[in-house]
């Protein structure tokens, strides 16, 4: 089943490509072809100056994370031969502390109907029964349903559109070895290296950040450029929280 097509999802769809047409042509006089590109844009820094004091709710918890992770490490020691109770101890010390061990998820479960709607107005060819016009916007001369691997299985190469995509895809390769280094600078102590397993596990999930790459090569050209300037944004804003937290704590 096509979830696209459902009723209430498709007229949602139709109303999100009706809001983003109308801005499209409002902003036309000034942004010319790449008006929808714009719109893109603008959308993405409202969302995530929406989503500022839950990023900071999320970057107070990782400081609550590194302070508690010698008592987390304690109570896994005293309590490992029964999980229940290590559960319940390990609730109660984060009730505790008001803090929440499932607050970096925040962000990204926020963000993902957003991508979600962003990719289905410019990779259907109809929404809701009606022919899809988003799909013939252009950014640079490349369709923004265009995707970077489409665009590589082209004949000749579009070298213009191969450019724009390296650069975008450059910014996100960036941003994502910045954001490792960050995570690494500032809560690299809270991984319990006594325990090898444990440590190879975060240092495999601190190469994360590489798959939005990944996801951002194959997704169509709109949700690219969503997510090379979510993801900028992600770094500044979590760089500036970092350093107003790690002075004084996480009780600031």
């Amino acid at each position: 089943m096509d979830l696209y097509s459902v009723a209430p999802v498709a007229a949602l769809l139709q109303a999100a490509s009706a809001a983003v047409t109308t801005f499209s042509s409002a902003l036309a006089p000034i942004s010319g072809a790449s008006s929808t590109a714009l719109v893109i844009v603008l959308v993405t820094l409202l969302l995530r100056a929406g989503l500022v004091p839950i990023g900071r709710a999320q970057v107070r918890a990782e400081f609550v994370r590194r302070r508690l992770a010698p008592k987390l490490r304690e109570l896994q020691r005293r309590y490992r031969a029964d999980p229940e109770l290590l559960n319940r101890r390990t609730a109660e010390l984060y009730a505790a502390e008001k803090a929440s061990p499932l607050a970096g998820c925040l962000p990204t479960l926020l963000q993902a109907p957003i991508v979600s709607t962003v990719y289905a107005l410019f990779v259907l060819a109809s929404i809701n029964g009606h022919p899809n016009p988003l799909l013939a916007q252009e950014l640079g001369g490349v369709p923004l349903g265009t995707s970077f691997l489409a665009l590589l299985g082209t004949t000749p190469v579009f070298w213009p559109g191969l450019m724009l995509f390296g650069a975008l895809l450059a910014v996100i390769a960036l941003t994502a070895g910045l954001s490792r280094r960050l995570a690494a600078r500032y809560f690299s102590p809270v991984v319990p290296t006594a325990r090898p397993a444990a440590a190879r596990l975060a240092a495999t999930l601190s190469w994360l950040p590489f798959l939005t790459l990944v996801f951002a090569s194959v997704v169509p050209l709109a949700a690219t450029l969503y997510l090379t300037v979510s993801t900028a944004w992600t770094l500044v804003e979590r760089g500036l929280l970092h350093r107003s937290f790690a002075p004084t704590g996480p009780g600031s």
